[in-house]
């Protein structure tokens, strides 16, 4: 079962990979560019972005590598624990952002996410590419969730040979 999961997860793994970058630098150009401070919202998606690219460099290996395939409950750990961290981001930045338009200047200058910033207009638009990013990272992770725990029961389950069936 693993040659046929390996190709899906290896392009899930490049989706993660790209999402986790974009919301990094939309995060990471926002927290820059603030005047008066972050709210917390602002700052767990700059750590959603770090515990996924660091996950990643032990996910990524795992695919690559054949001694890490057999650390297929770390695999499913931390794909699931990402899982969680973009859906508690995508939630929280949406929830706090509203659905606004960027040119409303009175939304702009009460909402505490995009008011911070000497632009508000841009930053309000980063703040919505980047919730729009933690969901495609989480669909992701979701199916890559799926995927590995299916291969972590397969791989443990104890299956009697055909060979010894037949007889």
């Amino acid at each position: 079962m693993y040659i046929s999961s390996r190709a899906p997860q290896v392009a899930l793994r490049c989706v993660q990979a790209f999402c986790t970058l974009i919301i990094l630098a939309l995060v990471g150009n926002m927290i820059h560019e603030a005047t008066h401070g972050n709210p917390s919202v602002v700052n767990y998606q700059i750590f959603v972005g770090a515990f996924s690219s660091l996950s990643l460099i032990f996910l990524i290996a795992s695919v690559k590598f054949e001694g890490l395939r057999d650390a297929k409950l770390a695999v499913v750990i931390l794909d699931w624990l990402n899982t969680l961290f973009f859906f508690a981001g995508g939630v929280s930045l949406a929830t706090k952002l509203g659905v606004h338009s960027c040119s409303n200047q009175a939304y702009l200058k009460h909402n505490h996410v995009t008011n911070g910033a000497g632009n508000m207009t841009k930053r309000c638009h980063e703040a919505q590419a980047a919730t729009a990013f933690l969901w495609f990272g989480f669909v992701a992770y979701l199916a890559s969730a799926v995927l590995s725990s299916f291969e972590a029961r397969g791989a443990s389950v104890n299956r009697t040979p055909m060979s010894r069936i037949e007889r």
